[in-house]
């Protein structure tokens, strides 16, 4: 296979559905692409029925091409990252990895444009994120869930209302940001630098204001990042954690027991917010965007120091600050129902507190008015029971 034919292929996979966000290619499978969530065969001429092993190491070897580093991964660690263009038509995320012996590839196809939060529909409380000046941002969620394109509205944002230097440190870079006021400057893992931890301390002598961490991996790379942010420069990162508690624990659970008591204090200090994300299925089709989203108070400091308690919890926490634009998915969930985007079944899915959940909709189902529930019956059974007797 030459790599005229596997763009051709790509070009006819991604014109197949609306809403694409990954094309698959698995041994055994025919060509796959993930839309709206769910993956979905490609018919194609001549017919693949199934892929073989060779045609998955072709299409990986096209993708690779003369890259000696991808090549070295993928036969060491058994995967490997890195980005493809398709001419002009699109961008992606690739990751090659080994299964059974075979090599799969799973591209995530990456947004040109640059999304900006009104297009999104972010709540007004990002404009007060993107309007920090030092500590950390992190925004958490599972893979697919709309983390990166969250920053990149962030900093497209900032890129509009300031004059400042930006740093990004990438695996791979995905949005390319153009200079507006602000100055970018975007660096690729492997390409551009060899670690995180290794890119981020180059970064902090390159005189950014703000800098954006693709991913928080491990220890070194938390504990620079911590350094930054107290020293005056604003970071924005990830973490793949389902809420704000677990993000705190993922964190603190990269070092020592003994070390525990100082980072506490530290991420107190320096933690300015918490995104946790989720995608919801919408009635209309697509997508819906849940978020949990935590801030930093006095509570907050006094929570992340001495930890979660009865009566001191991060749930607790947002949802008493509702009113300064904190969310629980919760609340989120309730707002995406009321609002007709999603379904019942949907909220119950994906709600933390079921019991709580279940009295809010019940709730929503009063306002618009409709019947809760149908009587049993039983009073009246009861009733018929006494006078028979």
């Amino acid at each position: 296979m030459r790599r005229i034919e596997l763009d051709a292929i790509l070009g006819a996979m991604l014109q197949s559905y609306e809403g694409i966000s990954d094309l698959n290619f698995s041994v055994g499978r025919p060509l796959q692409v993930e839309a709206y969530g769910d993956l979905k065969p490609i018919a194609v001429e001549p017919a693949i029925d199934a892929l073989t092993a060779y045609q998955t190491e072709q299409i990986a070897m096209n993708i690779i091409g003369t890259n000696r580093r991808l090549l070295r991964e993928l036969l060491m660690f058994g995967s490997c990252d890195c980005s493809y263009a398709l001419q002009d038509q699109a961008r992606f995320r690739v990751n090659i990895f080994k299964q059974r012996g075979n090599i799969a590839i799973v591209m995530r196809r990456l947004e040109s444009n640059i999304p900006t939060m009104e297009q999104l529909g972010l709540p007004a409380i990002f404009k007060d994120i993107a309007g920090e000046r030092t500590g950390l941002v992190l925004v958490t969620g599972a893979t697919g869930s709309g983390k990166t394109t969250t920053l990149a509205a962030v900093l497209n944002e900032i890129n509009e209302q300031k004059a400042f230097h930006m740093i990004t440190l990438e695996d791979p870079i995905e949005f390319v940001h153009p200079h507006k006021m602000s100055t970018f400057n975007q660096r690729e893992l492997g390409a551009d630098f060899e670690t995180f931890p290794v890119g981020l301390k180059a970064a902090l002598r390159q005189a950014p204001k703000v800098i954006l961490v693709g991913e928080m991996r491990d220890r070194a790379t938390v504990e620079i990042a911590m350094t930054a942010a107290e020293t005056g420069h604003l970071v924005l990162s990830t973490l793949h954690t389902i809420d704000a508690g677990q993000s705190i624990n993922r964190i603190l659970g990269m070092f020592e027991l003994e070390e525990e008591k100082q980072i506490r204090l530290r991420l107190a200090d320096t933690l300015r917010y918490v995104v946790s994300q989720r995608l919801a299925p919408k009635i209309s089709g697509g997508r819906q965007l849940i978020m949990e989203i935590l801030g930093n108070n006095l509570r907050t400091r006094e929570t992340i120091a001495l930890g979660e308690a009865e009566g001191r919890s991060f749930y607790e926490i947002i949802e008493a600050n509702e009113p300064f634009g904190w969310l629980t998915f919760d609340q989120c969930l309730i707002e995406a129902y009321r609002d007709g985007n999603i379904t019942e079944e949907t909220c119950m899915n994906f709600s933390t507190k079921k019991g709580q959940m279940t009295r809010s909709l019940d709730a929503v189902k009063k306002e618009r008015g409709e019947g809760i529930e149908e009587a049993s019956g039983l009073n009246l059974d009861l009733a018929t029971t006494i006078h028979r007797k």
